[in-house]
């Protein structure tokens, strides 16, 4: 074996033997998505950007939310409550802002301080300058941030280049199945990957799927229709206080409209 065909086999071997490796920067990853990630897990302080597929984008929440951590969504107006339930995000502890307007990328640094995971939509790609204060606050305050769409440098890009659906019969039967081939490229390489989803939940060997009746008993969600742009940069110490009380979802809702964030 030539030098080179070592150092590849050898690489191959320690990419391979990574997610084996403890890792006090990991954060609660759903099974089904562990291979599609460098590490096999959402990092503290790392960007991830999804593109395809707003369903594989909330998914990467969904094990962070279970685990008990507070979770944010800003700039999904399409968002489903009872299918992100049924992903397995707990409501009780997601922070929804669906119409930031053109504080989306305020709004979510500022979210980051206290949130484990912030997913975002931008309109378009924001500047290095920006795009590095929000990674700055990810790394200090030990979040993750995802984003669906364009994000300089994240940790991994994952694309879906194909998506198929199964469950209907001969002119019957409804749409329970669907199989998302994903495509990742981060500093493995670039990869292919089946991710599946029965009746709205990610099908793994070890998780029982949630059913719709479930989801409808699940936990009212914490929603914030609008900030306003001028609150942006002072929101941190409202919602730090929010967060250390743990209160019901509506008083953050009563806090960051009264205006009570200086």
């Amino acid at each position: 074996m030539n030098a080179s065909a070592t150092v590849r086999s050898l690489q191959q071997r320690i990419t391979q033997m990574q997610p084996l490796r403890l890792d006090d920067r990991a954060l609660p990853t759903p099974t089904a998505l562990r291979p599609l990630l460098p590490g096999g897990a959402l990092r503290k302080g790392s960007s991830y950007t999804v593109h395809g597929s707003q369903q594989l984008a909330l998914a990467l929440l969904a094990a962070a939310s279970a685990a008990g951590s507070w979770c944010g969504v800003v700039g999904i107006p399409t968002f489903g409550a009872e299918a992100a339930a049924e992903l397995g995000i707990a409501l009780d502890r997601c922070v929804l802002i669906p119409d930031p307007g053109t504080d989306a990328l305020g709004l979510a640094g500022a979210l980051s301080e206290v949130l484990t995971v912030v997913l975002l939509r931008t309109p378009a790609q924001p500047g290095p300058g920006d795009a590095e204060r929000i990674s700055a606050r990810l790394r200090e305050h030990g979040s993750a941030l995802v984003v669906a769409g364009e994000w300089p440098h994240p940790e991994s890009t994952l694309s879906v280049v194909g998506s198929r659906w199964s469950g209907l019969g001969r002119g019957e039967g409804a749409l329970m199945d669907r199989e998302l081939t994903v495509e990742s490229q981060d500093r493995r390489g670039v990869h292919r990957h089946l991710v599946h989803f029965r009746n709205g939940v990610l099908a793994t060997p070890a998780a029982p799927a949630r059913t719709a009746e479930s989801a409808r008993h699940a936990s009212p969600l914490t929603a914030v229709s609008a900030i306003p742009a001028a609150a942006a940069d002072s929101t941190t110490p409202a919602v730090s206080r929010i967060a250390r009380s743990s209160p019901p979802p509506m008083a953050l809702v009563t806090e960051l409209h009264s205006g009570s964030m200086a």
